[in-house]
């Protein structure tokens, strides 16, 4: 039992809901949302929302934790929500940290709050939270063929999106929220006209880099997203006679904020006591993009981020995998040898499926994860052959990839960088499932070392804790001189690490 956004008292019956139910929460640097939906016949209908205000920025710190108060206050709701969540299949669950989660050094922290919820938590990019509120936006809207601006202004980060339908094809994730920009410009609750220009200043600073780029590009509507903008909305309606938000109507809202000179006096209608405090600092950010981006005039959305993790969880569910077309998108444009990766793609999964009882590899993400490897281990080749398995681990943990968590990402580049020779045992500290997915992509790979086309004999893998065996027909072998050294020296590197590989014929 917890409290909606509306304030109600909210029980669940099971029993009351048929269909498969999906969850996504938001740990955003402002608020955390939790969003229950349930996919039926195709249609998703939202049964539940709830919210709070934690303030998480508030919380950061100079060396990298969250403060205790906030921390708490943060774990709190989490012991809330977790009971809605004991209910869902944990396949049908996403948990995303934003900004303040990534700058956060503070591993006990997310150890606790994952404990409370028992779920991981992914830390998110700002580019891909930007994709995931475009997708959010204009799944709620409608796809539309003309061009669309969204914005979203959070507690720690501001998103700035363009696209048509539900693709976008500029992001910018810029590094201010309400939360930062009140803490440093309005710290001290007073609103003067000063405090407000020099907020509205840092914010062209920051806009200026991307500015120009998106006032390029035509686009036939803005949008804006979260609670800032829907709050902005909520203010102009009863101020100016609409929820339409212009630069005039900003104008006015400015202006009311600097009259009222504290955030203590602040008594707009629409206004909620518990956004007081951030609502001038996320003006100051609205009042800059629209200066800065020459916007006209924007419409406010009730759909963010949070339904963007529903829509693009239904995507993994329904084979349109964000992570697949990201793989795909590399492979053309670092001209990987399609035909190759596929090959070596298709036989490290073979293998996986061989030993993933023994070696406890049987969840789904094993799979994807060592299949994304597969596809990707040739990705440095484009910049130079010689070192190219660094190279591509370089690529793959500093390049944006739509879809991807950062650790799926860290993973990704990991493996890349173990799939041949010698293994660094300090890249997998106690990650001992990605150690053997390293090793299982290692296999496939000298296996296919000829690069030809000609499909693989049966091969046999078993493994345990002490050793490898890989069975494989003595007359293929013989015809394999130079993957016979290759399994040779392959042998030495995992002897370094005390596993060893025995080659068996038959």
């Amino acid at each position: 039992m917890t409290q909606s956004e509306s304030g109600q008292v909210l029980e669940f019956d099971p029993s009351a809901h048929h269909g498969k139910q999906l969850a996504a929460l938001d740990l955003g640097s402002n608020s955390f949302h939790l969003l229950i939906a349930q996919e039926s016949h195709g249609r998703i209908q939202v049964i539940d929302k709830f919210k709070e205000m934690v303030r998480l920025a508030e919380g950061l710190t100079d060396d990298g934790p969250i403060s205790p108060k906030v921390a708490n206050r943060a774990l709190a709701f989490l012991e809330l929500v977790s009971q809605r969540l004991r209910s869902i299949d944990p396949a049908n669950v996403r948990i995303v940290g934003t900004n303040t989660l990534r700058q956060a050094k503070d591993q006990k922290f997310m150890a606790k709050a994952e404990e409370i919820l028992g779920h991981k938590i992914e830390i998110i990019s700002g580019r891909e939270e930007a994709r995931l509120i475009f997708m959010g936006v204009c799944h709620d809207l409608g796809g539309e063929s003309t061009r669309r601006l969204v914005v979203d202004i959070g507690g720690g980060s501001t998103e700035l999106i363009l696209g048509r339908m539900t693709t976008p094809e500029t992001l910018e994730s810029l590094h201010m929220g309400c939360v930062s920009m009140s803490q440093r410009f309005f710290a001290d609750g007073r609103i003067d006209k000063k405090s407000m220009n020099a907020a509205i200043k840092h914010a062209l600073v920051e806009l200026e880099p991307v500015a120009h780029e998106f006032v390029s590009l035509d686009w036939e509507s803005a949008v804006g997203a979260s609670g800032t903008i829907n709050t902005v909305s909520d203010v102009l309606t009863p101020m100016t006679g609409s929820d339409l938000i212009t630069p005039t109507a900003l104008k006015q809202l400015k202006q009311a904020l600097i009259d009222a000179g504290s955030v203590d006096k602040l008594d707009l209608e629409g206004l909620s006591d518990e956004r007081k405090a951030v609502f001038a600092g996320g003006v100051a950010i609205l009042s800059a993009i629209f200066d800065a981006l020459k916007i006209r005039e924007m419409t406010a959305a009730q759909a963010a981020l949070r339904e963007g993790l529903i829509y693009d969880l239904l995507g993994r569910q329904h084979e349109d995998d964000a992570r697949e077309h990201t793989v795909e998108s590399l492979i053309q444009r670092y001209r990987i040898d399609a035909i190759h990766a596929r090959q070596v793609r298709e036989t490290a999964i073979t293998l996986l499926a061989q030993i993933a009882l023994d070696w406890d590899l049987v969840a789904a993400q094993h799979k994807l994860s060592l299949a994304w490897a597969a596809s990707l281990h040739e990705i440095g080749m484009d910049i130079s052959h010689s070192g190219y398995h660094k190279h591509g681990e370089y690529l793959l943990e500093n390049m944006d990839l739509p879809g991807f968590s950062r650790s799926e990402q860290r993973q990704l580049a990991i493996l890349v960088r173990s799939h041949r020779r010698k293994l660094v045992p300090e890249l997998f500290s106690d990650q001992q499932d990605l150690l053997r997915l390293a090793i299982i992509l290692r296999l496939a790979i000298v296996l296919h070392r000829s690069r030809s086309h000609t499909p693989l004999p049966h091969i046999e893998l078993k493994a345990n804790d002490k050793k490898i065996t890989l069975s494989l027909p003595k007359a293929w072998l013989e015809d394999h001189p130079l993957t016979a050294e290759d399994f040779a020296n392959e042998a030495k590197y995992l002897q370094a690490i005390e596993l060893p590989l025995h080659i068996k014929t038959q």
